[in-house]
């Protein structure tokens, strides 16, 4: 397959279907070398980290480890994975036009400890109008239903935003209030994926995981999150003083 019809088809089941799924889009040898750089990363440099940007299960279990935000404000390897790389070019090539990086993220639910993430759209935590947005989610190591794969609802881009409202879930503080009516079950599709398998969707596709059940297996996680140029913050400055108040509820629970 040619990479212009390649493109052409990744780009159509986005569109159609608000997601695409792309196995081994790491190699092997790409996922061992990435894997070290962030264990290395979580030892040195995690500790300097601010602390609304480190997240944990049990703040006094460093094991529980669950989330890392903005990595490439820390690093330059992270840097150049999310400037100027092809994961920017793919993520233009799906959105139709330039984008500008919003976040990149570590991800895991650790055995045991690893909680659901409530169903969810990536837009409205966004606040961009329009919301034309996509998450970038690689699995860093075998990931499946025990551990808490991600699951699509099919075509839910095209339904709109629903009402979202507080879940308790640290990392994932707002979700869909309804879900489980209408379609949503029924197009509910799960993606249990190898280490380097890329999934792509777009800010208006509802998407949740379930908990980690495994005794002993963990499962790490990267995101990349790009906004479409033509879309504009709504308001800049609710979406900051969201942040900071998300900030300071978790760290009057002990999260950070």
């Amino acid at each position: 397959m040619t990479n212009d019809k390649q493109d052409a088809e990744r780009k159509a089941h986005f569109d159609e279907h608000g997601y695409v799924s792309l196995p081994g889009f790491l190699t092997p040898d790409e996922v061992a070398d990435l894997n070290r750089h962030i264990d290395t990363f979580i030892a040195d440099v995690v500790p300097t980290m601010p602390r609304e940007r480190v997240f944990y299960e049990d703040v006094d279990d460093p094991s529980t480890l669950k989330q890392l935000l903005r990595l490439f404000e820390f690093d330059e390897t992270f840097h150049k994975m999310a400037f100027n790389s092809r994961y920017e070019r793919l993520a233009e090539l799906l959105l139709g036009e330039a984008v500008t990086v919003e976040n990149m993220q570590w991800f895991n639910k650790p055995p045991k400890a690893g909680k659901p993430s409530p169903a969810h759209q990536d837009g409205y935590y966004f606040m961009l109008k329009p919301n034309h947005a996509l998450t970038f989610w690689i699995a860093l190591e075998d990931v499946d239903e025990e551990t808490g794969c991600v699951r699509y609802v099919d075509r839910s881009h095209k339904w709109g935003m629903r009402a979202h409202g507080s879940t308790g879930t640290l990392g994932f503080s707002q979700g869909i209030l309804d879900y489980g009516i209408d379609n949503d079950l029924q197009n509910e599709i799960a993606f249990p994926c190898k280490a380097g398998h890329l999934l792509a969707h777009h800010s208006l596709t509802i998407h949740r995981s379930d908990g980690n059940r495994s005794e002993t297996r963990t499962r790490r996680a990267l995101g990349f999150m790009y906004s479409a140029t033509s879309a504009v913050r709504m308001n800049e400055e609710a979406y900051l003083a969201y942040q900071k108040q998300l900030a300071e509820d978790l760290a009057a629970k002990g999260k950070l």
